[in-house]
């Protein structure tokens, strides 16, 4: 009796627990080990009571990245181009805090409970949302939401056009006219529908084809590189570790270090930050994901169609030309 079977059953039984195993650590560590780290934020001020305040900040060794500024415009200025997170502004009548929930609502929360407990006892900060999240969606919770579908929908564009056996030119126009129409649908829906976002409709629909697009050509490429096991490695760097280490639902600087950083490499954490971007702050800081993103499609769309592989099983192998009989001479 072959063993082969049993084999197989051994091997389904320990890959189960370890992909579990996998996924629980992806997604649950990050979340459970949330803290600002090198965290930028803002003072503005007279220059003795913003040093003391900067002090402050700073007794959190490796918590915050303090910039100092002039006064509150500046402060508001670097706000809205995310340069920062939010301000603390010194004041005759105490500290003023700006922040923008649509940066961010957990590190907005952040501040505010920070301010808070340093404040005189017995008075309360002032507050101000300089880049409020829209009402549609005050806790940010659509945007964060979102890029798990994003990310599965890039998955299944790479994954059928692989297995469909779509090659070449043909593959390339199919990645980008399905990432584009999936842009159409998702704006529809978070943009004019549930009124998530509040940028320009066409730059968030752009924003959200380059997301798929960068995602899908990937998966497609890596299935060009390597066969089907490429699909695999194409979930693994997209929908395991992308999206778990997107910090699209807190912020980068809050995730475990490197894991923040990583994030912002692959096309799910960059995207995020992308839609961010221009959903809410008119496209500012948006350069650094615009490059990660066509840098994945470029490579991507460039491995699609330039790659020579082996045939999967439910692709149809290409007919060999038949060969010439010799003529005859006589």
């Amino acid at each position: 009796m072959s063993t082969a079977p049993n084999r197989r059953a051994v091997a389904v039984i320990l890959l189960i627990p370890l992909m579990v195993t996998l996924a629980l650590w992806t997604f649950a560590w990050p979340a459970a080990r949330i803290a600002p780290r090198d965290l930028p934020v803002g003072v503005a001020g007279p220059a003795s009571a913003a040093q003391q305040l900067e002090q402050r900040f700073e007794q959190r060794d490796g918590a915050f990245d303090v910039h100092r500024f002039d006064d509150e415009a500046a402060a508001r200025t670097a706000i809205e181009d995310r340069t920062v997170y939010g301000a603390v502004v010194v004041t005759p009548q105490g500290p003023h805090l700006l922040t923008a929930s649509a940066a961010s609502p957990v590190v907005s929360q952040l501040l505010r409970e920070a301010v808070a407990a340093s404040a005189p006892e017995g008075t309360s900060p002032q507050v101000t949302d300089v880049v409020p999240a829209p009402s549609g969606d005050p806790r940010g919770s659509v945007l964060g939401a979102s890029m798990l579908p994003l990310a599965l929908a890039g998955m299944a564009a790479g994954t059928v056009v692989t297995l469909m056996g779509l090659r070449g030119v043909r593959a390339a126009l199919t990645l980008v006219a399905s990432a584009a129409l999936a842009g159409v649908a998702v704006t529809a829906v978070a943009h004019s529908w549930l009124g998530a976002f509040a940028g320009d409709w066409w730059t968030e629909a752009g924003a959200i084809t380059l997301t798929v697009l960068a995602i899908g050509s990937a998966v497609a490429g890596l299935a060009a590189l390597f066969g089907p096991r490429g699909i695999g490695i194409g979930a693994l760097l997209m929908v395991l570790l992308g999206n778990s280490f997107s910090g699209v639902t807190s912020a980068p600087q809050l995730l475990p270090e490197p894991v923040g950083a990583i994030g912002q490499w692959l096309p799910p954490g960059a995207g995020g930050s992308l839609l961010r971007s221009v959903a809410f702050f008119d496209g500012s800081a948006a350069g650094a994901a615009v490059l990660t993103l066509s840098l994945w499609s470029l490579a991507g769309l460039g491995a699609v169609l330039f790659a020579r592989r082996t045939p999967t099983p439910a692709e149809p192998a290409e007919p060999a030309e038949p060969a010439r009989e010799p003529a005859l001479t006589g």
